[in-house]
């Protein structure tokens, strides 16, 4: 418990150049739901608290100084080759009811689709890179 408030074990955290456009967009692309947002005396969004189901996100605004994965793979040569395979590297698996439905929403909202709803061994998913390069994977 946080402040009274009950946690899963594990919380991903995720940094982000912009903290509240990510979350409209996370919200919007993948389903999530704003619980928490808290901004600087600037004016900025610093942490925002996502939910879908029983999981809970914490995204970060950790300085001026952050790359995004995606402005970082501009210009470091090893990360926009290990960015070039369709894998989730340094990433977030979320269950969910409906994969295909999960991917059209998410492809209509401007997601990088990395791999296509797939038939695996382990279960049905499909791999997809948000808007500032995190990676997440969405299986039923």
């Amino acid at each position: 418990m946080i402040g009274g408030v009950a946690f899963p074990t594990v919380v991903p955290m995720l940094s982000y150049e912009d903290c509240g456009a990510a979350a409209d967009w996370l919200c919007r692309a993948f389903g999530f739901e704003e619980r928490e947002r808290y901004a600087d005396d600037g004016g900025r969004v610093t942490h925002v608290e996502l939910r879908l189901g029983d999981g809970v996100v914490f995204l970060g605004y950790p300085g001026p100084e952050y790359e995004s994965p995606v402005r970082h793979r501009e210009a470091c040569e090893a990360a926009a080759r290990w960015s070039a395979l369709p894998y989730v590297i340094d990433g977030v698996w979320v269950g969910v009811d409906d994969v295909g439905e999960h991917s059209r929403r998410a492809r209509e909202a401007g997601a990088t689709i990395l791999s296509e709803v797939e038939d695996t061994p382990v279960g049905r998913h499909y791999r997809v890179e948000d808007p500032e390069g995190h990676r997440w994977m969405f299986s039923e």
